[in-house]
């Protein structure tokens, strides 16, 4: 028993100290690295806002996702890991992944369609990260 009570809580400090990197993340290099590009170029300054805009609904369902994933944790703690709550839990783990993947995809749309130039690195990380949100949605609609 003292081994899963251990498990959880190492799991629950991770997904907090999660939370806390991508908080400050979103609050500190995010808009560093939009005034750093609108700076660097001024042709595409006017995407500095939406960018950030963009950026920050986007965290909304991480955190939510987050949240979702402690309380899961919470409720295996409990024993409760078979339970309707728990079912419920991950199933707003598989909608917040699954909303993750269409504004990222709707972003990559959106850079193909009105941003010319070299995108090419774009597409690529937008790809990346939905095929990683859709992993998670997999593995929480299989669970």
């Amino acid at each position: 028993m003292k081994r899963k009570q251990g498990s959880i809580i190492f799991l629950k400090l991770v997904i907090f100290l999660i939370g806390i990197t991508v908080l400050a993340l979103c609050l500190f290099w995010l808009p560093w690295i939009a005034s750093r590009d609108a700076e660097a170029n001024p042709e595409t300054a006017y995407l500095q806002y939406p960018f950030l805009v963009c950026g920050y609904v986007l965290s909304i369902p991480f955190f939510v996702a987050l949240y979702q994933a402690f309380k899961l944790l919470t409720y295996i703690d409990w024993n409760k890991a078979f339970s309707e709550v728990s079912v419920n839990a991950l199933r707003y783990i598989k909608y917040c992944a699954i909303i993750i993947s269409t504004l990222i995809v709707l972003g990559i749309i959106f850079v193909v369609l009105f941003i010319d130039g070299d995108v090419a690195s774009v597409i690529g990380l937008g790809l990346m990260c939905t095929f990683a949100s859709s992993v998670i949605a997999t593995f929480a609609a299989v669970l």
